[in-house]
């Protein structure tokens, strides 16, 4: 299995998509190597390994200068081994090292970092604690920036070494660079980074034969040569590293007067300024302190102690300690199930430091704030009822009765019962449709702006409150939301954005993912807006054109720019914690950045409020809270080695000369229209495309998918998406959540390794060998029956059904171009049984309605999982493409529909009434 995902791994730095994986492949491969050679020592075969393991070793050299371990000492020795023919020694200081790297001992253990001869497992463990040598700090790096003399930078490590104190809250080695490229290089590839020293003089091309670093760098690092001057590098620098990874502490050490520059806007990124090294101790604890102000979980931390003091509970809830468990005679299993903590931090007050989360003032506050800084919102709210009740305060937040939001019908259905609440009219939009596999991508910006110019051509634009949108999809598709907004704000720069990023929380700590983030639109088209360079770009566009008329039909195909003077950067994010991050079930997070939230905090808390539990779950609160600090400290590791190994899944699945026979990995190309992929791009990285082109691409296309969601397309192997869901279940032990007509989809997160890679290949090579067998033995009767199966599952693949309009009982202007509706009361109509008639959906009544009329308008949602979009909503008129839809289904989950009733239907009298009292 190693060699099915490890197969054709490029060894050129620009060519892989995170080094340190290769990094890790490489210590591995010299291993080998060199166990080789010290097995044939004197032998016919040791000329050649030396010089394989020489060869090997340098190649190893290229970028290790970029962490701290195994450090240029050990290396020295390392190479001193090498040099003088010394195999044995060679090979164990290379699996040492390959060890560590591999293990992360070097974390923990203080002697792998020396060359003395390593202590057995056995012998370790007879040790005492005090003398294994084993830190259980948490331990992470500092990148230290300096123009000094690299022969001196082995004398700086051992003293930052020597400032370790008993009782510092964690450890940390130092890594040098001496140049702007080399900082950035260990920034990119260096996951324990927790913090970057930048010492003033340093210069910028780097000091390392890296053949293609310059591409490598060019992924994620735009520089403005402008800003190379010496005296301005290391700002330069400071600003580049934070756009990449904002979580990192920044330190400047300048020798130019600190007191100004400390005060300019030029030095918003750094955490501190310091006077060049004239206090290293106070250096030493900045950077820990740092590290700490992340470390720290404000709610979690006291609900820890809160557990254990000896609380007295009167309050309404017998679980809380856990007496009522552990002293039952019939229920005794569940405290031994779930331990004595759970129970311990459980309690109904909201005193003692455990905060309420409706009017929170201590811990969850600061850990909401916490939340805020580390997903880069202006504001942060905590939520334990899922990101459907996220969605729904939301939207009852920001929309009153009457006011228009233009929503993606696919959307969650928690958004379409958030209208129902508030009574806002959704104006629904379609994606584009990939019939093929059963299931939408995501909505074309010239459908949302020709919404909006449909609302401004009926004088309706006013109303226009809200756009709504999935960012990204069930199935990875990613917008680009600055886009996205600054098109639609050039037509009302007032408009919200309200981004469903349930799926997709973890972008903000991914390089690759963030720049398709709410959030990070939010802050760049803040920045942009303000910046004097807008401003004149948007003079001279407006010379030309005058001003904006939101009627315009050629702001459909041209791109358009808001007024810097008028424009709002108002944007809503939701996203599910738990299904990304380390948070239990439900844990959800709703950020804001709204530049008029002083007019939206009063509605905003009480649709908090009316959604939101009074006895919310404290260890869900617990949980949000470790999440961020997860995710802050280890996100970008976490969240590059998934999206890795999405890749490696891919690649697997779509090489393999059997698997692909039968299985498929749908690639951009696949998932994605040629019109929304300017870029031309087909797949991610070589050898479909340069990961310079492809990040270049996730820049600049309308819509890009994301990688580590994986539509495995099983139809040609003659199973239906549930069928395939249930077989990976029962026989392989795997779950899958989401599933089409003919695909499962798979995706990887945090929580993945390559044992689970290796588990769904394992699994696929053994139903394709399983199909390979069956076919064989089978005569021609049983082929053409395996082969009409995948035909009925590929070709005969019904269309998907748009969303035809609402009545026109529910419409204000039937005859007008925007095609919002009430759905409130079409809802509500059908809380009264007389309002409502139910239609066999194979009966002839249904197709002489669709022919003669009266025309059939539903009294509810019909949501069928999959695709799990609603295909009818309330008020909606039902034409004949939804039936025959409905028709082909063969699907058992269908939200709203009992085949036993039939379609339920609001009736023709009632229609006729209501039109009549809205016309009158």
């Amino acid at each position: 299995m190693s060699e099915v995902l490890q197969s054709s791994e490029p060894s050129r730095l620009s060519n892989v998509l995170v080094a340190a994986s290769m990094r890790a492949d490489q210590w591995r491969q010299l291993n080998a190597t060199a166990r080789a050679w010290s097995f044939a020592a004197g032998g016919p075969n040791a000329k050649g390994l030396h010089a394989n393991c020489q060869s090997q070793f340098n190649t190893v050299l290229l970028i290790e200068h970029c962490w701290a371990y195994p450090g240029e000492r050990l290396l020295g020795e390392v190479r001193e081994a090498l040099d003088r023919g010394d195999a044995a020694l060679f090979a164990r200081l290379v699996h040492k090292i390959s060890a560590a790297i591999l293990s992360g001992d070097y974390r923990r253990d203080e002697r792998v970092w020396d060359s003395g001869d390593d202590l057995d497992a056995t012998a370790l463990d007879a040790l005492p604690p005090d003398i294994t040598g084993i830190n259980e700090k948490p331990y992470f790096e500092v990148l230290v920036v300096t123009p000094s003399d690299p022969a001196q930078w082995q004398r700086s490590k051992d003293e930052m070494r020597r400032m370790r104190r008993p009782d510092d809250a964690f450890h940390f080695a130092v890594v040098h660079a001496g140049s702007f490229e080399d900082a950035a290089l260990a920034v990119m590839v260096n996951n324990d980074l927790q913090a970057v020293v930048l010492m003033d003089g340093f210069g910028f091309a780097s000091r390392h034969d890296v053949a293609d670093l310059k591409e490598f760098l060019s992924r994620h690092i735009r520089v403005d040569h402008s800003d190379l001057e010496p005296g301005s590098l290391a700002l330069t620098l400071a600003r580049t590293i934070d756009a990449f990874r904002p979580e990192l502490d920044l330190y400047l050490l300048t020798d130019r007067a600190p007191e100004s520059l400390a005060g300019s806007d030029a030095a918003a990124v750094l955490r501190r300024v310091f006077h060049y090294v004239e206090e290293p101790m106070e250096i030493h604890l900045s950077i820990l302190d740092g590290v700490n102000d992340r470390y720290l979980t404000p709610y979690f931390d006291n609900l820890k102690k809160y557990a254990m003091r000896p609380i007295g509970t009167f309050h309404a809830l017998p679980i809380a300690r856990g007496k009522s468990i552990f002293g039952s005679n019939w229920i005794r299993d569940m405290g031994h199930f779930y331990g004595t903590n759970i129970l311990f931090a459980e309690s109904s007050a909201t005193t003692g430091g455990l905060d309420s989360l409706l009017e929170p003032t201590g811990t969850i506050k600061r850990a909401q704030e916490a939340v805020a800084r580390a997903f880069g919102a202006k504001r942060a709210y905590l939520g334990t009822n899922g990101t459907s009740t996220s969605n729904k305060i939301v939207v009852q937040a920001v929309c009153k009765p009457g006011d228009i939001v233009i929503v993606d019908r696919n959307c969650h259905k928690s958004h379409h019962y958030g209208f129902v609440l508030s009574g806002a009219q959704p104006y629904y939009v379609e994606a584009f449709p990939l019939t093929q596999y059963s299931m939408y991508g995501a909505v074309p910006l010239r459908t949302i702006k020709q919404a909006l110019l449909d609302c401004a051509a009926g004088g309706k634009l006013d109303r226009v409150k809200v756009i709504d949108l999935t960012n990204c999809t069930f199935d990875g598709h990613m917008y680009n939301p600055r886009r996205v907004m600054e098109e639609c704000l050039a037509i009302k720069p007032d408009l919200i954005f309200l981004w469903d990023e349930a799926w997709f929380g973890f972008a903000r700590f991914n390089a690759l993912h963030r720049r398709r983030t709410a959030m990070g639109a939010a802050a760049a088209l803040t920045a942009r807006y303000r910046s004097a360079a807008y401003r004149e770009e948007y003079e001279a566009w407006k010379s030309g054109r005058g001003e904006v008329d939101p009627t315009d039909p050629a702001l459909l195909d041209e791109r358009w720019l808001p007024d810097p003077d008028k424009v709002r950067i108002r944007v809503y994010q939701t996203n599910s914690t738990h299904k990304s991050m380390s948070a239990f079930r439900q844990g959800s997070m709703m950020l804001v950045w709204d530049e008029d939230f002083h007019h939206v905090e009063g509605p905003f808390e009480e649709a908090f409020f009316a959604h939101t539990s009074t006895s919310p779950n404290l260890q869900l609160i617990a949980s949000l809270d470790l999440a961020r600090r997860q995710m802050e400290l280890e996100g970008y590791a976490l969240t590059t080695r998934m999206t890795d190994l999405a890749l490696k899944i891919r690649r697997a699945i779509n090489t393999h000369p059997l698997i692909s026979k039968y299985f498929k990995v749908a690639t951009p190309e696949d998932m994605i229209p040629a019109e929304y992929r300017e870029s031309g791009l087909k797949d991610y990285g070589p050898p479909h495309a340069s990961w310079a082109a492809s990040a270049e691409a996730l820049d600049s296309d309308e819509f890009a998918l994301d990688p580590t969601r994986l539509t495995l397309i099983c139809g040609a192997a003659g199973f239906d998406g549930t069928q395939f869901k249930g077989m990976l279940a029962e026989r392989f032990d795997i779950q899958i959540n989401k599933t089409s007509r003919n695909s499962v989809l798979v995706q990887t997160n945090i929580n993945n390794t390559h044992s689970d890679a290796a588990l769904l290949i394992k699994a696929l090579a053994d139903l394709s060998r399983e199909i390979e067998s069956r076919l064989s033995q089978e005569g021609t009767l049983g082929q053409q029956v395996f082969a009409d199966r995948v035909k009925s599952l590929m070709t005969d693949v019904p269309d998907l059904p748009n969303f035809s309009r609402f009545h026109d009982a529910f419409r204000d202007d039937p005859s007008g171009a925007s095609n919002e509706g009430h759905m409130r009361p079409a809802f509500f109509m059908a809380y009264e049984e007389a309002n409502c008639e139910f239609v066999k959906l194979n009966s002839e009544d249904v197709d002489r309605r669709l022919r003669e009329g009266p025309e059939m308008v539903s009294a509810n949602f019909v949501i069928p999982y999959p695709p799990g979009f609603p295909i009818m909503v309330p008020g909606q008129v039902i034409t004949a493409d939804t039936i025959a839809f409905m028709r082909k289904l063969d699907v058992k989950e269908i939200h709203g529909y009992h085949a036993a009733q039939g379609i339920k239907l609001i009736t023709p009298s009632k229609l006729a009434s209501r039109r009549a009292s809205s016309v009158q």
